[in-house]
């Protein structure tokens, strides 16, 4: 089975704001995974042309079941709120993660993570002459119950906060979480924590060490394949697509 995780920046490329839908079709379809995690996805976003992301990414991968969860509705870095429960079958412009599988899945669950309610992080968006400061965003975790050729499996998404210790205290959340779903577990995801980090906080095996981030010159892994049971990893790889500031991770276990 081929694992992939890979924060795709709402599908553009770092040096401008050009999203092309066919592009990130083709860079999804490079990856060859069985179940991808993606995050910083858009739907409805006027940023990407409005295209449905999570849509095209399950078309490109042969029609995979997938499920986006949105963490915000709105614009982000602009006028947005929280998303809830009630958008999960909306489709209103939304921003967020998604999880897609090539197996079936006999079952989704959505765990809602809170933000730092104080901090602020500067932004410069591609052109723009000034620093935005944004806020913290809430974030969320996607799991499905997948049947794969090996049996059933939790295999979950996440997208955690640029916070250091919100970060922390949200992976422990999220481990806390998927520990009482069936087992055994996989959680893949930008985590925005290094990977000592990871490991120390979490307990759970890292089934690639590579470094992700930024996709131009990687200096450190933001973006983890996680286990909560040893499985030996037949190949990695960590592909360059020409769009993202993070690298795709692709693991076959």
């Amino acid at each position: 089975m081929r694992l992939a995780t890979w924060n795709i920046l709402h599908g553009r490329t770092p040096a401008d704001a050009a999203v092309d839908g066919d592009r990130f079709a083709r860079a999804v379809a490079a990856l060859g995974a069985d179940v991808l995690a993606l995050q910083e996805v858009d739907r409805g976003q006027p940023r990407s042309g409005m295209l449905d992301l999570t849509a095209i990414a399950a078309e490109a991968m042969g029609g995979a079941a997938s499920r986006f969860v949105p963490a915000l509705i709105g614009e982000p870095a602009r006028q947005w709120r929280p998303a809830g429960d009630g958008d999960l079958d909306a489709t209103a412009d939304g921003y967020g993660c998604a999880l897609l599988s090539r197996h079936p899945v006999l079952r989704w669950h959505v765990l809602r993570l809170e933000p730092s309610a104080r901090f602020r992080a500067p932004l410069r968006e591609p052109g723009a002459q000034e620093v935005t400061w944004i806020r913290d965003e809430p974030r969320v975790a996607i799991a499905a119950t997948v049947r794969t050729p090996t049996g059933d499996r939790t295999i979950a998404a996440t997208h955690l906060s640029f916070v250091l210790g919100v970060n922390v205290r949200q992976l422990k959340r999220t481990l806390r979480w998927l520990e009482a779903l069936p087992g055994p577990r996989v959680l893949m995801g930008d985590l925005n924590l290094p990977g000592a980090v990871v490991r120390r906080v979490g307990g759970w095996h890292s089934l690639a060490r590579q470094r992700t981030f930024p996709a131009d010159r990687p200096m450190v892994q933001l973006d983890h394949v996680l286990s909560d049971e040893r499985l030996p990893a037949r190949r990695i790889r960590v592909p360059r697509p020409p769009l993202s500031d993070h690298l795709p991770l692709v693991v076959e276990v």
